[in-house]
């Protein structure tokens, strides 16, 4: 028998949106059925109208600790996440001090995180210059894959690869099933960039990370994945331009996938003030018919998941007040806003919670390699879910927001999709039925 039941008249499965009685024991589920098949035991969880979905997975997320925790931490990151209706997220290998580059330095996150966590983590390795005798150890040890840059990563402990780092760090995972994350822009488009305008413009800056560099990086990792025939995916694709050549890949059957972020699809360079270093990441937020041009590559199936790219740092490295875009920190704090930011755009386009799933709950799972755990409202997962209101709307002021600093582009934003509850492997970790310690597990390859 089960020891909780959570129904309601609108659960997201694979098969579509039904009204459903989801039966839970111990903490993972036992089976999807009738929304009038309860049993008289167990604690029943009426959540009426309100939408029952599997919690969200953010595989892209910054959190810092040990070493920037300043930044931002893995208390106040997991329950920002939590309030966002996240049960899961996969931690970067930088910012933090040591990065995750090695198994001992993998051992000081471990420490770091314990007893910590609202949700449950998952850690990223990092692959970076001379470390490519690290990264199957780094697999035996747990993590979900490997993160690498092509470009100056921003930090001086996270060197980037260069062409031949990149084919060495795919032949060393040939096999192994891990992806090997890539941060694709390359330097050249970027150094021989001209851009015109003051240090407050933001014009200026968008110039100054032209989408060529995207397009090339994206080339060569799709001609590297053919050369070695491993696994890779692109973080945070910006420029729509680049998306011909995931295309071709596609075509061509190679490994090759790709994500966006909420900010690249809810925000649009036309829009941003000049100062407002606030929006600055990198790769930079486009303009509008860019964004529309990346709705329709998710729509296509083109661009598999969104994430939110939480990249924080203390305010001052935002340069707030002299509104300097080029020496500001480029990072968008976002995690507790990712399921409510594309929800708000999705919606207007006519987009329904199926297509919302697939790219916040199942594609990041599939990503890190734990689909058949997480990801999904089915028989055998973790009992993770998010229970929210797809017509409730809010407006994110200091108040609600959980992340360490309250600096994000959100502040202020009308969004749609207001968070009720979060559950993770059976039990309340926001909300109203909240309570207890942190109770987030690391989940290891």
């Amino acid at each position: 028998m089960p020891d909780t039941i959570l129904r309601s008249l609108r659960v997201v499965t694979p098969s579509g949106v039904h009204p459903s009685a989801i039966h839970v024991t111990g903490g993972r589920i036992d089976r999807i059925a009738d929304h009038e098949d309860i049993p008289s035991d167990g604690t029943l969880h009426d959540f009426g109208n309100d939408v029952i979905m599997a919690g969200v997975v953010d595989s892209h997320v910054h959190i810092n600790e040990p070493g920037r925790t300043d930044w931002e931490g893995f208390r106040t990151a997991t329950r920002a996440a939590a309030a966002g209706g996240i049960t899961m997220v996969v931690d970067m290998p930088l910012n933090s001090i040591p990065p995750t580059t090695n198994v001992q330095n993998l051992e000081a996150k471990l420490v770091a995180m314990e007893g910590k966590c609202s949700v449950d983590v998952g850690l990223w390795g990092g692959a970076v210059p001379g470390n490519s005798i690290d990264l199957r150890p780094l697999l035996e040890a747990g993590v979900l894959g490997f993160k690498c840059f092509l470009i100056d990563s921003g930090v001086p402990e996270f060197p980037h690869l260069d062409e031949r780092g990149l084919q060495l760090a795919l032949e060393t995972l040939r096999d192994t099933g891990a992806p090997l994350l890539v941060h694709a822009e390359l330097p050249g488009p970027i150094e021989s960039a001209n851009p015109g305008g003051g240090l407050r413009s933001y014009n200026r800056f968008l110039q100054s990370r032209p989408a060529q560099s995207e397009v090339e990086a994206v080339r060569l990792v799709s001609e590297m994945c053919e050369k070695t025939g491993s696994r890779a995916h692109i973080v945070h694709l910006s420029a729509a331009d680049a998306l011909g050549e995931l295309r071709r890949a596609r075509e061509r059957g190679l490994p090759l996938s790709a994500e966006t972020t909420a900010h690249y699809l809810h925000f649009a360079a036309e829009s941003i003030p000049d100062g407002a270093t606030q929006y600055k990441c990198a790769p930079p937020i486009r303009e509008g018919s860019n964004r529309e041009r990346l709705w329709e590559a998710l729509e296509e199936g083109l661009i598999e998941l969104v994430v939110s790219d939480h990249s924080p740092c203390t305010p001052e490295l935002k340069n707030l007040e002299s509104g300097d875009f080029p020496s500001a920190w480029g990072g968008i704090a976002s995690t507790q806003f990712l399921l409510p930011a594309v929800w708000t755009d999705a919606q207007a386009r006519g987009i329904g919670l199926p297509s919302l799933a697939r790219w916040l709950c199942e594609g990041p799972a599939h990503l890190a390699g734990i689909g058949d755990r997480k990801g999904r409202i089915a028989a055998g997962l973790d009992a993770d879910f998010v229970i929210w209101s797809p017509e409730s709307t809010f407006v994110v002021d200091a108040e609600i927001i959980q992340h360490r600093h309250k600096v994000t582009p959100y502040l202020g934003e009308e969004l749609r999709g207001v968070v009720r509850e979060t559950w993770l492997r059976g039990a309340a970790v926001f909300g109203r039925s909240a309570s207890g310690p942190p109770r987030g597990m690391w989940v290891r390859r």
